[in-house]
């Protein structure tokens, strides 16, 4: 740049600049219209430079624009997938500490019952009887000795049909039943309620209700043949109640059972000698309770150590205890001692299964590779969850292909797009089908839901593949060649014995037939055309440069006969519209047979017949109407081309490619083939 301009762009660069008074500067002191037009021309110049120097400075920084887009995009996904992880500790100490605190306030609750047993029923009535005080109608239900109040709060009741709210009512569980008082409008002094119903513990099953919003924190309470739905008035108050009610349901099962017990020696039906051989087998676990030896320390520590396990993440861990506990108790009678152990240790399986669902989750970073899963899967197959396993596995590895596809840039020329999509679909489809089989190795029964799932991958692809290929008009040599790099990426398949060609095959079908028949359309029309400017000349391609162009291209569609029709010169005794028509409906048969698929061969077939229907037609006309005998003789020269050379070369390749005769080819070349003919005759028979 001269120095006039670098004086210009470091005026127009400095932070005072004042556009104003720069244009009224540069109108004093111009000496006309000339001057303005120069001093334009400079600013023009400078800004097409800086445009220009942006351009570059974007086009060198483009990967680097590109690279730290995708980085923000790892980042955020891993953050996102951090902060789960860190709720879910978090949750996870919360649910253990509210474990301690509980198993201390039971232990607490148990001395002070020992110590002041009456005291605590007592009180636990006389809290009942205040609260039912408040209650309209409901004096009578202290009548029941050794009922107390377990946990009472407000609810809002919902139709169970169309979800609206019905009323405000206040819930009181006790230790055998469960109360449900409405709101009372007009409260009359202490009475807040009035007595609506009253459901025995046995008689209702407890149900949550899965969150809707905005119908969120209900339950559902089911007594046949009627239910009720309530809601809490947060996740927290809902969990105590659900927490509570399946309590306190357990504790009368149990005190049922014991009073039972307690009750069976005093009956004389009992102390009877009975004569049945298996009735010894009844006191069979009551004996062997003492010999199952539960105080081993790691046995005492299992659940405590399970829940360290799942807090620190290491699920080979807590597997393994699991494993060792059910071959300690494999031969062990089921007592009372080993059936409450199992409880707590089955929550634990609980909680760990669904860490290791959630690891398996489509939300989870998808990097990795079908890899990644291989721990959350090995984990899942030895609890005995490998059904779960395996439909985890797929649902992950389905997002993770869908997310690679979605990401993959349309940008250049079609082919070049179909070669990255086919290499990315069919690398990781092998890559998840050898992870398959590594993990689910010794169930055999997942493999079909691999299969089902290779399908519903397959047509995933597909969708992508023709929305590129097919709905945006490409030609049909381009649109063959992309069929023809899918069909060699899918027979990759068969290194692993899947086979997904027909699947490929089928989904594209229709797609193709379109295709041929679009361009059957477009062949058919432009022979039409050609044929209406039909002079009946022969060819002169003017050099010889341009014959031999054209001797190799007739050459390379199979024509070896060509050269009988050529001369010394640069004439071809053939006319232009025969020549184009030839060349035009090779590369026709060419394309369609790399589309080919068997579904396809009556279609193909029935677009070639068309083609060369048309042009043996035109052929024939032109003969009936030529009263020249000079050009009916060069017109019958043309046809015998059409006849001797052409037609027996598309049926040969056809024949090739395919391995079936061309039967409708073969027909309609007996069916138009050239007789003598009279030249002063008007008609021709062919």
């Amino acid at each position: 740049m001269s120095e006039t301009g670098n004086r210009l762009r470091k005026l127009l660069e400095s932070p005072n600049f004042d556009p104003q008074n720069y244009v009224k500067q540069l109108s004093q002191h111009s000496d006309g219209d000339r001057d303005l037009q120069e001093h334009r021309q400079k600013i023009q110049n400078l800004a097409d430079e800086t445009a220009q120097n942006l351009k570059k400075n974007v086009y060198k920084n483009y990967r680097q624009f590109i690279e730290t887009a995708k980085e923000i995009s790892y980042l955020e996904s891993e953050m996102y997938q951090l902060s789960h992880i860190l709720t879910e500790q978090k949750s996870i100490m919360e649910s253990i500490t509210q474990a301690l605190l509980s198993a201390d306030k039971d232990e607490t609750s148990k001395e002070m019952q020992a110590a002041f047993p009456k005291e605590t029923e007592e009180l636990k009535q006389r809290t009942l009887t205040s609260l039912l005080e408040k209650v309209e109608g409901g004096k009578n239900i202290m009548d029941t000795p050794g009922r107390h109040l377990v946990y009472n709060g407000d609810l809002a009741e919902f139709d169970v049909e169309n979800m609206s709210l019905i009323q405000k009512v206040h819930a009181f569980l006790m230790n055998d039943c469960l109360l449900i008082a409405t709101w009372l409008p007009n409260r009359r002094g202490t009475v807040k309620y009035k007595y609506n119903a009253l459901y025995d513990l046995e008689s209702f099953a407890v149900v949550n209700v899965k969150d809707n919003p905005p119908m969120k924190d209900m339950f559902k309470i089911l007594m046949f043949p009627d239910s009720r739905i309530f809601q809490a008035e947060n996740s927290k108050i809902k969990k105590e109640w659900l927490e509570i009610l399946d309590e306190t349901k357990k504790n009368k099962v149990t005190k049922d059972r014991h009073k039972k017990e307690e009750e069976a020696p005093t009956s004389p039906v009992r102390a009877e000698v009975s004569t049945n051989p298996f009735d010894e087998d009844d006191d069979g676990p009551a004996d062997a309770e003492e010999h199952v030896d539960l105080s081993l320390e790691w046995i005492q520590e299992l659940p405590e150590d399970l829940d360290v396990c799942i807090a620190q993440r290491d699920f080979e861990g807590a597997v393994d205890l699991l494993d060792k506990l059910n071959e300690y108790l494999k031969h062990q009678p089921v007592t009372q001692r080993v059936k409450e152990l199992r409880s707590k240790v089955d929550e634990r399986v609980r909680q760990l299964t669904e860490v290791l669902v959630f690891e398996l989750s489509p939300d989870r970073s998808l990097r990795g590779g079908p890899k990644a899963t291989r721990r959350a899967v090995s984990q899942l197959i030895r609890l005995g969850q490998s059904t779960k396993a395996c439909e985890l596995f797929l649902k992950n590895r389905a997002a993770a292909v869908q997310t690679a596809i979605r990401q993959l840039r349309i940008e250049g020329a079609t082919l070049l797009y179909i070669h990255k999509l086919c290499n990315i679909f069919f690398t990781s489809l092998l890559e998840t089908a050898k992870e398959f089989e590594m993990d689910f190795a010794g169930n055999t029964g997942c493999y079909s839901a691999f299969v089902v799932w290779s399908k519903s991958a397959m047509r995933m692809f597909v969708d992508a593949f023709s929305k590129q290929v097919f709905d945006s008009k490409e030609s049909l040599s381009t649109a063959a060649e992309c069929v023809k790099v899918a069909k060699e990426h899918c027979q990759q398949l068969t290194e692993i014995g899947l086979d997904l060609t027909f699947t490929l095959q089928s989904l594209l079908v229709k797609d193709i037939r379109a295709a041929l028949q679009s361009y059957n359309d477009i062949i058919i029309e432009a022979t039409k055309h050609r044929n209406s400017e039909e002079m009946w000349r022969r060819m002169n391609l003017m050099t010889p440069e341009a014959l031999a162009k054209l001797k190799d291209e007739m050459r390379s569609c199979g024509m070896a006969s060509f050269e009988q029709y050529t001369g010394d010169d640069c004439w071809v005794n053939l006319s232009y519209t025969i020549v184009a028509f030839t060349k035009q409906m090779m590369s026709f048969l060419e394309e369609g047979l790399k589309l080919y698929f068997p579904e396809l061969h009556m279609v193909l077939l029935e677009s070639l017949r068309e083609i060369i229907l048309v042009a043996v037609q035109h052929v024939d006309y032109s003969l009936r109407c030529e009263q020249d005998p000079d050009k009916k003789a060069f017109i019958v020269q043309n046809a015998t081309f059409l006849h001797d050379t052409v037609l027996p070369v598309v049926e040969r390749r056809f024949e090739e490619a395919v391995g079936k005769p061309a039967k409708q080819l073969q027909d309609l070349r007996k069916s138009t083939r050239p007789v003598r003919i009279n030249p002063e005759s008007t008609t021709s028979v062919v």
